[in-house]
């Protein structure tokens, strides 16, 4: 059964999560955001009950 047998893709996995976190990773967090969220005060909005025809 090839699927048991971990030699051929345990590695290449290894090495590509490896790659991911040690460089890739780290030049995307660098990147600042260019939209920064603003401070904003959320406004609620008054809902209306629903006007049920059958009541």
């Amino acid at each position: 059964m090839p699927q048991l047998n971990p030699n051929p893709w345990l590695f290449i996995m290894i090495l590509s999560w490896l790659t991911f976190a040690l460089i890739i990773q780290p030049k995307l967090l660098s990147f600042t955001p260019t939209n920064t969220p603003s401070e904003k005060i959320s406004t609620s909005t008054k809902t209306l009950p629903w006007p049920w025809p059958w009541i």
